[in-house]
């Protein structure tokens, strides 16, 4: 069972906009062909009992385990019933125990993720430790785990994989919320005096509905398959019901004499889990990508802060995805040692979006590389903790750039790197497949074949046209935009939890910068990935990021969010540099721009730890 897709929380569109948007949609090849397979399935889950029930239950006993023929278009079972009367007839339950569970699994896990968000720190903790032990679980065997403790049989069945699925959606709401709670509308309720549940049900679910409803529609094919697999191996239906795992079960004692049963149940199962997901991009394009405001770099000049003005406290992301305590990085010279980076703590959220601002040489890139596990002798590089995705990178002090076979997989699979220019990036002798897939066969463990298929699914994925021939083109062959799309496309090989961009659109040009920058965010978006976004440009940091690190000769100066950047309340005099730095259009004809003056000194001290 895969996790739900983290979608961005954004403001709702309204009923008039989002009617014309599914429409437009819908009237797209995409969506009549989602439709048809949904319309397909939903009158074969109605009719199927209807129509096919009691020739399903006709049992020729002359006529037992017979291969396909004009009667039998699928054969018979060993009961002598017809297989294809029988499918037919078992849509019904299978695809409703696939939908009701999704819905059990998202009505709960909707109310335990926001529950942490209304409730007092306490209740928080307590549910966030118990989703925390949940989520450390395979979703497929907790929920066999539930079933065997419920008992077989359709409603338990049904209980169990809508349990199962509860964590996921439950962190994937929590996270949304928790975005959209930290929004100054938000704030602005609850100086008002809104209630916590008004708040909860007024201002936090409109604005996270629509990355759940994408999310529900692809997780019943998952649901789907779950219930399948759990009849298979019968901890689900039991006789005399049946459902399609059932069904395959039993057509696998003669798959080698007749596989036409094998053959047809598989094709429904494929047929149905398509559809879901077919609906579920349907209606995540009807909804749009929720691009960052083009606006918010107009407000980026300073406003003087009133006495007692103070930005808001940032705390440690209770979830990280990456957590750093004290990164150093030093570099021989000569007889001493420099240290390019400095004691650099930060956290990173799952599904956060953090930026990393600072003058060339202020230690960005190193500090990415160090994370990664990228930089090698003879850098050093020490820290008391880099800890991701659950994995302590750090032994013995030092973060070695030489890590163990598992470590390298869990970095290549689950840690994606797309650097700043993706013409040095990708080997320009070896075909941009070829380069693509060469993550699934190092750590994926998948055959050639099987890596070439994928990396040409990741390329169709990232837009790049024609995947399938561009996959046997070489990086020169490819654009600016193409390339970089390419890198991205290498880093989603795996299943990235986090994906870091060391300037990725410096070495391109206006357009091309924007259409990679929907990508990154639709990456963030539709899978969950934490984006760690490096770039000079505090403007374009700001409009992408939900928080901003400031970093000043190799440490990090200020923590802050964009908001907090936007209102004009940095504190550290380097941030409100850059800030003051930003031309704007509203400026007096003639006036000079503000710049930083060369050899300015600022403090290295950041304006607060974060501990």
């Amino acid at each position: 069972m895969t996790m739900p897709r983290d979608l961005p929380a954004a403001a709702p569109a309204g009923p008039r906009r989002r009617r014309g948007a599914l429409l437009s949609t819908l009237r797209s090849p995409l969506g009549i062909v989602a439709s048809l397979f949904l319309l397909t399935l939903v009158v074969l889950a109605v009719v199927g009992p209807l129509h096919w029930g009691e020739t399903a239950k006709v049992a020729e006993l002359t006529r037992l385990s017979e291969g396909p023929s004009a009667d039998h278009l699928l054969g018979t079972d060993a009961g002598g019933r017809d297989v294809l009367a029988r499918m037919l007839t078992a849509t019904r339950l299978s695809v409703l125990t696939a939908v009701l569970a999704t819905l059990i699994g998202v009505t709960l896990g909707v109310v335990l993720g926001l529950i942490p968000i209304v409730a007092p720190r306490w209740i928080a903790r307590a549910v966030n430790a118990a989703l925390g032990v949940a989520l450390a679980f395979p979703s497929l065997l907790l929920a066999i785990v539930v079933s065997v403790v419920l008992g077989v049989g359709a409603v338990s069945l049904t209980l169990a994989i809508g349990l199962a699925m509860a964590p996921a959606y439950a962190r994937l709401a929590q996270t949304l919320g928790s975005s959209v709670a930290g929004r100054d509308f938000v704030a602005a309720a609850r100086i008002l005096g809104v209630g916590r549940f008004r708040i909860l049900t007024r201002h936090v679910l409109p604005n996270v509905r629509d990355p759940l409803i994408v999310n529900a529609s692809i997780g019943a094919g998952t649901a789907l398959v779950a219930a399948t697999g759990l009849s298979f191996l019968g901890l689900g239906v039991q006789a005399p019901r049946y459902d399609w795992g059932r069904m395959l079960n039993e057509s696998l004692e003669g798959i080698f004499v007749n596989a036409a049963p094998s053959l047809g149940l598989a094709g429904a199962i494929v047929f149905a889990g398509v559809t879901f997901a077919l609906v579920g991009e349907t209606l995540s394009r009807a909804f749009g990508l929720h691009q960052p405001s083009r606006r918010l770099w107009r407000r980026l000049r300073r406003r003087p802060a009133s006495p007692g003005e103070q930005a808001a406290p940032l705390s440690v992301v209770d979830d990280p995805v990456l957590r750093v305590r004290d990164l150093k990085v030093s570099a021989p010279r000569g007889d001493w040692w420099a240290t390019p980076v400095r004691g650099v703590s930060f956290d990173i959220g799952r599904g956060e979006v953090v930026g990393v601002v600072g003058e060339s040489g202020s230690g960005k890139s190193l500090t990415c590389m160090a994370v990664a596990a990228l930089l090698e002798e003879p850098l050093e590089v020490t820290a008391d903790s880099v800890c991701f995705d659950g994995t302590e990178l750090v032994a013995g002090g030092r973060v070695s750039g030489q890590t163990s076979g598992e470590l390298a997989r869990r970095l290549g699979t689950r840690m994606g790197f797309v650097f700043q220019d993706p013409s040095t990036s990708l080997n320009p002798a070896l075909h941009v497949g070829t380069q693509v897939a060469e993550v699934g066969l190092l750590h994926g463990g998948l055959s050639r074949s099987a890596a070439h298929e994928r990396a040409v699914d990741r390329l169709d994925a990232v837009r790049i046209p024609d995947a399938a021939r561009r996959a046997h083109q070489y990086p020169h062959e490819f654009s600016g935009g193409m390339r970089q799309r390419a890198m991205m496309a290498m880093a989603l090989m795996g299943e990235p939890a986090l994906l870091i961009a060391d300037e990725p659109t410096t070495a391109l040009d206006v357009t091309v910068q924007r259409e990679v920058m929907a990508l990154l965010a639709e990456i963030n978006e539709v899978k969950g990935t934490a984006v760690l976004f490096v770039s000079h440009d505090i403007t374009l940091v700001a409009s992408f990021c939900t928080r901003v690190l400031v970093m000043y000769r190799g440490a990090i100066v200020e923590d802050l969010s964009t908001a907090d950047l936007a209102a004009g309340r940095a504190q550290h005099p380097y941030t409100r540099a850059l800030v003051e730095a930003v031309p704007h259009l509203d400026a007096e004809p003639g006036a000079e721009f503000a710049t930083i003056a060369e050899g300015a000194d600022f403090p290295t001290e950041p304006v607060r730890s974060r501990s």
